[in-house]
């Protein structure tokens, strides 16, 4: 490779890293839509896919309501055919087929990994649980399941179709995805009809973990304008009165717990080192690794947990402590040390305690 091949490539990659934190903004963006410049977005999508634009344009206040509109609106006949596959799936498939074949297997993948790739993972868990909010909710809309299900089917992720945006963005044979990308950057979900077009506002709050999990302690981890909330502590859904009940816990509360999965939620709130001490758990076994505790949980695997200290001081002179959740299997405190680095007891011998 030459030296201008060389730089032409290093600058690609750097523009495609650009992009696709530009993309990672969207998919995250909270906030009032802009909507004058989505229903532009939406009208030049119906444009370059050969369809003249919908007669109307109806706003939502979440793809709850979204789906709730799309499902009413089939249902009267007022909303014409579904136009997703001509606005969407076509122009789609075909923009990564120029791309991928422009750029090679070995050239899409690499161009993959450092646009959709990134943004996909998040992205779909995200879509994934708001689908089966708005499922779980179907039973209070009109139609009940079977009719949200098939007018999810219809919904064009707006947002949250980031990932493959990043892919495609300033790609050459790409033009026609002008206008999914428009609505991506100022709206959320949208269902595409012949004569209507419901396009959901993005959500107010969204509170993710460092692994993307909704998670929140304190209130919604997903909220949108007209109430439609999600629930969840790291990832894991939750009810919005379990959440209410988190500042008043006890480790009798803890136990109490029928929901396994709940409590395990409690004592991840609560502390696994304030529930072992205040539960009056006692050590099973010490080493120069460390501590390590063990309390049964009726109808759950035994708590087991490794206290380690460590070594290098903090600037005020104490040694921090860590407590290490270990599989119920550990009996040593080695063993469970070792277990978090992926080894076995034996293979542990680092040269210095950290």
């Amino acid at each position: 490779m030459t030296v201008t091949e060389t730089v032409a490539v290093e600058t690609e990659a750097a523009t495609a890293v650009e992009t696709t934190a530009v993309w990672r903004e969207v998919a995250a963006a909270t906030g009032p839509a802009d909507r004058a410049a989505a229903e532009d977005g939406v009208r030049l999508a119906y444009r370059l896919a050969g369809l003249s634009g919908p007669e109307r344009i109806v706003w939502a206040g979440s793809p709850r309501e979204g789906a709730a509109l799309a499902a009413r609106l089939k249902e009267e006949g007022s909303a014409g055919a579904g136009v997703r596959e001509r606005v969407r799936t076509l122009p789609w498939a075909a923009a990564r087929e120029r791309v991928s074949e422009r750029m090679g297997p070995a050239g899409w993948a690499a161009h993959w990994a450092v646009t959709g790739a990134p943004l996909w993972d998040g992205t779909v868990l995200l879509t994934e649980r708001i689908r089966t909010g708005v499922v779980e909710s179907a039973a209070d809309l009109p139609g009940g399941e079977p009719a949200i299900r098939a007018a999810l089917l219809d919904a064009v992720l707006g947002q949250h179709d980031a990932a493959w945006l990043a892919a495609f963005d300033g790609q050459e044979g790409t033009g026609d995805l002008a206008g999914l990308g428009a609505v991506a950057r100022s709206a959320g979900w949208w269902w595409p009809y012949e004569r209507v077009a419901v396009v959901a506002e993005r959500p107010l709050q969204l509170h993710r973990d460092e692994a993307g999990r909704l998670d929140r302690g304190d209130g919604p981890a997903l909220a949108f304008p007209d109430g439609f909330a999600l629930h969840a502590w790291r990832g894991m859904p939750v009810p919005a009165a379990f959440l209410d009940g988190l500042s008043e816990l006890t480790p009798r509360r803890i136990r109490e717990e029928e929901n396994a999965e709940l409590r395990r939620v409690m004592l991840e709130y609560y502390g696994y080192d304030r529930y072992l001490e205040e539960s009056g758990a006692q050590p099973v076994q010490r080493d120069t690794a460390g501590v390590l505790w063990r309390i049964e949980l009726e109808g759950d695997e035994p708590l087991v947990m490794v206290e380690v200290v460590n070594s290098t001081p903090e600037p005020d002179g104490t040694h921090r402590t860590y407590w290490l959740r270990v599989p119920p299997r550990t009996r040593t405190a080695r063993e469970g040390v070792a277990w978090t680095f992926g080894l076995e007891e034996a293979d542990y011998v680092p040269e210095r305690e950290t």
